[in-house]
């Protein structure tokens, strides 16, 4: 007899591919899907983590079939915030999916022939702002990071505030100093969705020089890294770096607000839409649909007489809502529809980061002159206050919480200034929370 063995070569699901398939010797295809990727998953988890943080900051309620939403996010009768629950694990999950999708293609890029080592550090300057991006919005809603996870079995450490922070600033300066090899009207090789309205893409004779919008110069994108980098160094109470690094971003103190880089959304397969859009209440006979963000009445009754950001983001419901024992005359108008874009970080962000830099580096006029920017633009008068470190960022705080309202800025701002304990209770026995737990997977 005669035992006959054989073997079989590994076969590889094109339908599917292996993460090893992509990270060693991956086409420029592959490449592009995987900065496709970054985008997409930079958007998972954004809804809940805006409408959490935001009923945590009372800036609303979400009204819906959850009672987790009007319950564990307001403490109701002494509850603790669950390191398990959607509110703690949607935002944590999205963020280091998207770096994870960022760092693969840092991987893939070191193991690839298929483009040139400068073109390779477009991609790496792509990946790395997105990576750092994504840090501050952990940091922002969690307190602390981890920053090292390109090696999932072998994880870097937790890191607290300040110390992730500094490690941020850090990959931003490194994302620049990849990225300025390039001339700086060189485009990438790989589209960019949400970005075409940074700067002014005509030609000497006006005309559009970019075959379609998701085409993105090296310039758009320094941009960006260096707006993110202001934001950072803000966060790090690092005035006048911020001023520093805010001239060399796309920040216009006469410019459009709107200016910025966006989040985009679709309805077609594999897409999403936007998270924080919800369907407006369409007559009296439903005043009570059952999805709904119910805007805090503090925000409506707060607002200065004439502030055009009340009626702009926020309308009278057809009759007053009410669910667990809380009440609400007015529901959000922040977007039309659910493919609505949501901005990333736009120019009105970043002129009252410039103020708020301006505080921090005693520059007090030039703060009173960038809030007057952003209350003119709101219809109210300029600013007729005291002109003190303590009273400015008095009112820039105000200026922030109904320029950036449901934006997932307030209960941060909140924190970093130590006025959570400012913030009404809604029920008796409620509690006020500034910060989410890190998840339960962590192993903390």
């Amino acid at each position: 007899m005669v035992a006959v063995s054989c073997s079989f070569d590994e076969d590889i699901d094109p339908n599917g591919p292996s993460l090893g398939g992509v990270e060693n010797n991956a086409s420029l295809r592959q490449l592009n899907e995987l900065v496709i990727g970054i985008q997409a998953t930079s958007r998972d988890g954004h809804g809940i983590e805006t409408t959490a943080s935001g009923t945590l900051a009372r800036e609303l309620y979400l009204f819906d079939a959850d009672p987790r939403n009007t319950g564990d996010l307001l403490g109701k009768n002494g509850i603790q915030l669950d390191n398990n629950s959607f509110y703690s694990t949607a935002q944590f999950a999205g963020s280091y999916r998207c770096i994870k999708n960022a760092n693969v293609l840092l991987g893939a890029l070191d193991n690839t022939q298929v483009i040139e080592e400068a073109d390779k550090n477009g991609y790496r300057g792509f990946a790395k702002t997105y990576i750092a991006y994504e840090l501050i919005q952990v940091l922002k809603s969690y307190g602390s990071a981890r920053i090292d996870v390109a090696d999932p079995d072998n994880l870097g450490p937790v890191l607290d505030f300040d110390a992730a922070l500094a490690e941020i600033r850090s990959l931003l300066d490194e994302a620049e100093n990849d990225l300025s090899g390039f001339g700086m009207l060189d485009q990438f090789l790989f589209p960019v969705s949400g970005f075409s309205d940074l700067i002014d893409d005509s030609d000497e004779m006006g005309e559009d020089v970019r075959d379609n919008e998701n085409e993105i110069t090296i310039e758009e994108f320094v941009l960006f890294n260096r707006a993110v980098a202001a934001l950072a160094a803000v966060y790090a109470g690092d005035g006048n770096v911020a001023l520093a690094e805010l001239s060399n971003s796309y920040f216009d103190l006469n410019g459009s607000l709107t200016t910025g880089p966006k989040y985009v959304f679709g309805l077609g397969a594999g897409d999403q839409p936007n998270g924080v859009f919800r369907s407006p209440s369409a007559s009296a006979e439903e005043p009570n649909n059952a999805d709904q963000i119910i805007v805090h009445d503090s925000w409506i009754n707060d607002a200065e007489a004439g502030d055009s950001r009340v009626a702009s983001k926020a309308a009278m419901r057809p009759a007053p809502s009410a669910q667990d024992g809380l009440n609400g005359t007015h529901e959000t108008r922040l977007y039309a529809s659910n493919v609505t874009a949501i901005d990333i970080l736009r120019n009105e962000e970043l002129i009252l980061l410039y103020a708020e830099a301006s505080i921090l580096a005693n520059n007090l006029q030039d703060a009173e002159d960038a809030l007057n920017v952003i209350r003119n633009s709101a219809s109210l008068a300029n600013y007729s206050g005291a002109q003190s470190v303590a009273d400015l960022t008095t009112e820039m705080l105000n200026q922030r919480r109904y320029s950036l309202w449901c934006e997932n800025h307030r209960m941060f701002d909140l924190r970093r200034y130590n006025l959570s304990n400012t913030l009404p209770i809604d029920r008796a026995g409620d509690q006020v929370f500034n910060i989410f737990p890190i998840p339960l997977s962590e192993n903390l």
